[in-house]
């Protein structure tokens, strides 16, 4: 015999089984290792060492594949859409009988009327606020001396872990003292936040639930 809440106990547990993880946006690798220099022989000299030598003048922004640069995350966005629709439509049918196949009747009005009007309105609000830091890997070096970069944090905390991703092109004129860059100034911008726990697929399981238990009703 079929027994409905068995049913819906291995579908639910089903559902739980299966990995429910969204995409990721995030198309790249997360860092990249700065190529390898070939070693020279250490000379010793009385101000100059080729070993330990580091330009006097040269400012530390990140140049080439494996620098690093902070990401300062402030994205503030907000949309409002409104849309709306109307419309009537009026018909009135007036008639009168006073003959009938030639012959007097008594005479006879008939009057018809009606009446169509429709309204429709529609809105949508949308907004998001994302605010943090993330330090990224310059990952390429494009001709124009831009720098495309991305990165990864993870911060554990219990059962969950959160997933901090960005990537992006950055131009070195807009880093500033401490290799600083808004992700503002971020060009083809990548901002992702993702968890490890179960809300997006509770999402889903609570959908197939309520499907289930209709079922279960009938």
């Amino acid at each position: 015999m079929f027994n409905t809440k068995t049913y819906l106990i291995g579908s639910m547990l089903l559902l739980s089984g299966c990995a429910i993880a969204p995409d990721s946006i995030v198309k790249q690798p997360m860092t990249a290792k700065p190529q390898a220099i070939a070693s020279t022989a250490a000379k010793s000299g009385a101000i100059f060492n080729n070993a330990a030598y580091r330009p006097m003048f040269e400012d530390r922004r990140p140049r080439y594949v494996g620098d690093i640069v902070t990401i300062n995350i402030a994205e503030n966005t907000s949309a409002t859409k409104a849309g709306g629709s109307s419309g009537s439509k009026d018909g009135k049918v007036d008639a009168s009988i006073t003959k009938l196949f030639g012959h007097n009747v008594p005479p006879a009005e008939l009057a018809a009327s009606s009446a169509t009007s429709y309204e429709d309105k529609a809105a949508a609000n949308s907004s998001n606020a994302f605010n943090g830091s993330l330090t990224a890997t310059v990952i390429e070096v494009l001709p124009n001396g831009y720098l495309v970069v991305s990165g990864e944090k993870q911060v554990s905390f219990d059962k969950g872990t959160e997933f901090v991703r960005f990537s992006g092109v950055v131009n070195p004129d807009t880093i500033t003292t401490g290799n600083f860059v808004t992700s503002t100034k971020v060009a083809d911008a990548r901002i992702e936040y993702r968890t490890s726990t179960k809300i997006d697929a509770a999402e889903i399981a609570s959908m197939f639930a309520r499907f289930f238990l209709s079922m279960g009703a009938l």
